[in-house]
């Protein structure tokens, strides 16, 4: 099948990498000229596990182009995927200017009936502003869906590939038919194709995002009250986490969600529910939660070497905002660093992938260690933001003795507190007994 994707982002570049790599006919357009010169290359702007020699495999075999034509690749596409950014706007509503724009352009280059599909996240009543733009320009049939995307960053191959459940929202047999053809490959081994009406799919998926922001927040605040009343988190977890209405998934206490989606999306509910006349408590008490997770690090850090953190050295062990990825949107490495940095102190990072990007945030107001151990030297204490498998299983006594002082915090649980004593460490971890 012809697929045209607009938008070589972090979904737009997956989706058509994995689109071609079942033999679909596919143009991935961008006006970022940058980006495609570097894509016909072969050079990946993002990691992803699998990613790269997916895009080489397809490219080199004439199933994957990359163009900064938008217009052609419309006209090439019977599938025109829509994967613009929507950043959030000040009132944390997400901008459709981007999509819209696209939607514009698909109209303009109208040539035969066409299914547009709406990639990128977008808040529910999108698939009609889209289907408005394109009529305002052309006057050629055309059908509209909703095709939410579900991939976790760092698994985003296995995702795609392998959905839990493919989500498509429509109001045609034709769009229906011609995308049940375009996923059937996907869901060989039975895992479902959920057709639903356009606005129901708008809102699955800030409704995943949602639920699992809840999780992720309920569980921090889970963890205060554990360190409040002498209980232990992972105790709690899996106490809950066997229940099967409640199930393990999200239940991991840490330093608070960040990346592209959770942050953005419950914002986006938020804003979509107050315009409606809908009060977001809920929502609004999930993100209140996770900023406040977001300084439960440095507030560790400042107990155990006090408010000001002049002349003191501070390691930091992870800095993208999950691993196996090098984004560090909304990280909370960033409001810890930010903190030890006001407060006088210094810091030394290593993160496997993300140095270069995080170049782009602290530039040279922190150092950048090439290994983690090279991070501890003299360091005051260790601060662990990133659960990299690299960190999990370390040589405790080389960091002990790299280590000027033997303080860890550790916002990701990753050790077992008495080993830690054990060992000479005063490990300070989220939601454990005696902190």
């Amino acid at each position: 099948m012809r697929v045209t994707v607009i938008g070589s982002g972090y979904v737009g570049l997956v989706a058509g990498a994995c689109l071609a790599e079942t033999g679909n006919d596919v143009v991935c357009a961008d006006v970022d000229e940058r980006k495609i010169a570097r894509l016909k290359k072969n050079e990946i702007p993002i990691y992803e596990p699998g990613l790269e020699p997916m895009v080489a495999r397809n490219q080199s075999e004439g199933r994957l182009v990359f163009t900064t034509d938008v217009g052609a690749a419309v006209e090439h596409g019977k599938v025109i995927f829509i994967a613009v950014g929507t950043p959030p706007g000040e009132d944390g509503s997400a901008d459709l200017r981007h999509v819209l724009a696209v939607a514009t352009t698909i109209g303009r280059h109208l040539n035969e009936p066409k299914v547009i599909v709406t990639k990128s996240t977008v808040p529910v009543g999108t698939a009609e502003k889209v289907r408005a733009a394109v009529k305002a320009v052309s006057q050629g049939p055309f059908y509209v869906a909703s095709n939410p995307e579900f991939l976790k960053e760092g698994a985003a191959i296995d995702d795609f590939m392998k959905p839990d459940r493919v989500v498509i929202g429509v109001d045609s047999d034709e769009a229906r038919d011609i995308l049940g053809q375009l996923y059937g490959p996907f869901v060989r081994t039975g895992n479902p194709v959920l057709f639903m009406d356009i606005p129901s799919a708008e809102v699955t998926k800030y409704a995943a995002n949602a639920m699992l922001a809840t999780r992720i927040s309920f569980m921090n605040q889970i963890a205060q009250l554990c360190e409040m009343v002498g209980a232990d988190v992972g105790s709690v977890r899996k106490g809950i986490g066997t229940d099967r209405r409640i199930g393990p998934a999200f239940l991991f206490p840490g330093p608070g969600y960040g990346g592209s989606c959770f942050p953005k999306d419950v914002k986006a509910l938020i804003q979509t529910a107050r315009e409606i006349g809908m009060e977001p408590d809920l929502w609004e008490s999930v993100e209140a939660v996770n900023d406040r997770q977001k300084r439960v690090m440095l507030a560790k850090l400042k107990v155990e070497l006090g408010t000001s953190l002049a002349g003191r050295k501070v390691a930091v062990w992870g800095l993208a905002f999950k691993p196996e990825t090098d984004d560090m949107r909304e990280s909370p490495s960033i409001p810890l660093v930010e903190g030890i940095l006001a407060a006088g102190g210094s810091v030394v990072a290593h993160d496997p992938k993300a140095a270069e990007t995080a170049r782009e945030v602290f530039g040279s107001r922190i150092q950048y260690a090439r290994d983690p151990y090279e991070a501890l030297a003299g360091a005051d204490a260790l601060a662990i933001v990133t659960e990299w498998l690299v960190y999990r299983n370390p040589d405790l006594e080389r960091v002990r003795k790299a280590l000027r002082n033997p303080l860890i915090v550790d916002g990701r649980n990753l050790f077992d507190p008495p080993r830690m004593a054990a060992a000479g460490f005063k490990y300070v971890s989220i939601g454990r007994r005696g902190q």
